[in-house]
């Protein structure tokens, strides 16, 4: 039983470390100036993968030079894009932008007031994860499994306090039965 407890206690610090260090890298990071977005197309390959996850520092209009890729919001559905900037027309506060996979720029430019900032790196495979945690049916599978791990984390110190009383109890019950 004492390794059961023991083996028990190693996987859950494992993951206690594990989610600790996910929740830093999808919100966490925030704290920092840093936003996180799941790249979901191929419009930049091979700097961005799909799947990747890119982590977006916000700067000045000013600060952005042709050949850097920016993130920025795409539509009014507040839909986000990371593209390369071809052009800048600082009279009319415009970047013009192209997907380094794409054959074309984009058919729109990007006004100034819609740059979320520029990307500072990436982590391969982790968008698929935030994408998925972020969405249902995923989020209600998160939810759920915290639930049943912090069941599974308490349940041990649970039922050992519940066998110490059980213990107790009967102890108090054959004391009882002794006196008379």
């Amino acid at each position: 039983m004492k390794a059961l407890a023991k083996l028990w206690n190693i996987v859950s610090t494992i993951l206690v470390v594990l989610i600790v260090i996910l929740a830093i890298l999808l919100g966490g990071v925030r704290l920092v100036g840093l936003r996180p977005f799941a790249v979901l197309s191929g419009s930049m390959e091979p700097a961005y993968h799909v799947g990747s996850l890119i982590y977006v520092k916000a700067c000045d209009p000013a600060d952005v030079e042709v050949g850097d890729p920016i993130t920025f919001v795409l539509d009014e559905d507040l839909n986000v894009a990371t593209h390369r900037v071809i052009e800048i027309d600082a009279e009319n506060e415009h970047f013009y932008t192209k997907g380094d996979a794409n054959n074309a720029p984009d058919g729109a430019p990007v006004y100034f007031k819609n740059l979320i900032g520029r990307p500072v790196f990436t982590i391969p495979y982790l968008g698929y994860f935030s994408n998925w945690i972020t969405n249902p049916p995923g989020m209600y599978i998160g939810i759920a499994a915290a639930g049943v791990f912090l069941i599974l984390l308490f349940l041990p110190d649970v039922l050992k306090k519940a066998d110490e009383a059980d213990r107790r109890a009967a102890e108090k019950k054959r004391e009882k039965e002794q006196a008379r």
